[in-house]
């Protein structure tokens, strides 16, 4: 694994991006894997390393969050900005392969809804998508709840502290080790310069979620576009996912495979080996 940045661009000015790179960089085979709306990169490391074999795997950090930059303009952090960054991200990873390279995305929850409206513009240069707990479809009950913990800056005294707290808000992950809960954190978490620990993204993402609050978020015209083969993964127990949006993701647009995952809700941390193994299958066939 890597560590790599290029340069985005906002109304604002220039920002870094920061990926993680995985497997043969001449892999003609890339995988893009985009994370959830307050986590990271590092989310994917398993799944990654499960993935390297045949695959080139790039895991970025969005915008405001990890090693990426902090927008000045907190009312930019929004799908807008989000598509450019993966625009640019694509076209630097791309720019040495041959003509025959395929482009598949895994994305989880805000990631999976980037790589959804990505997939439905014309001539876009994903060949499979995968969705992790996340639809068309997004109930406000569900973004009140999230809207409950983001950007509201806790400080912790210890990484053992902010453990406890990513434990609670992050319990519909379902059941982790102990060593995968401390990767989960020791990579969500940074210290300040008054030695505090606390989680690691711009408080100022929450802007562009409390504009949608009180409302459902319907994007069926977006996921009626898409035509690419679309993986599905839902926690049987999400509250953002609903099993109603999930069956009829299954009969509409590109007529998702659906895979439920019991004992979890929002979302599968895409660390267990029924997990990987899932989006392995899909994303290695034919």
């Amino acid at each position: 694994m890597s560590r790599k940045s290029l340069q985005g661009l906002s109304v604002s000015g220039f920002h870094r991006l920061s990926y993680t790179e995985w497997g043969n960089p001449d892999s003609a085979h890339i995988v893009i894997c985009v994370h959830g709306l307050t986590r990271n990169a590092r989310d994917f490391d398993v799944l990654a390393q499960a993935l390297e074999p045949r695959c080139r795997v790039i895991c970025p950090d969005v915008v405001g969050r990890g090693q990426s930059a902090w927008l000045e303009r907190k009312q930019d952090y929004g799908y807008p900005q989000y598509l450019a960054d993966v625009t640019a991200l694509i076209a630097r990873v791309t720019a040495a392969n041959k003509p025959s390279t395929i482009i598949d995305w895994v994305g989880t929850s805000m990631g999976g809804l980037i790589g959804m409206l990505l997939a439905a513009l014309p001539r876009n240069p994903l060949r499979r998508l995968v969705l992790n707990d996340v639809g068309p479809f997004i109930p406000k009950a569900a973004l009140e709840r999230i809207a409950m913990y983001v950007g509201k800056e806790p400080r912790f005294a210890t990484l053992a502290e902010i453990e406890k707290h990513l434990r609670i808000v992050a319990a519909p992950f379902g059941p982790l080790t102990d060593a995968q809960w401390r990767h989960l954190t020791v990579h969500n978490a940074k210290q300040d310069d008054a030695g505090a620990w606390i989680v690691n993204y711009d408080a100022g993402i929450a802007v562009s979620l409390a504009s949608v609050q009180g409302q459902d978020i319907s994007l069926w015209e977006s996921w009626d576009r898409i035509s690419c083969p679309t993986l599905v993964l839902r926690g049987a127990q999400s509250d953002l996912l609903l099993a109603s949006t999930a069956q009829e993701m299954t009969r509409r647009g590109p007529k998702a495979r659906l895979v439920e995952f019991q004992g979890i809700g929002h979302a599968p941390a895409l660390m267990s080996d029924d997990q990987v193994g899932a989006v392995r299958e899909f994303l290695w066939a034919a």
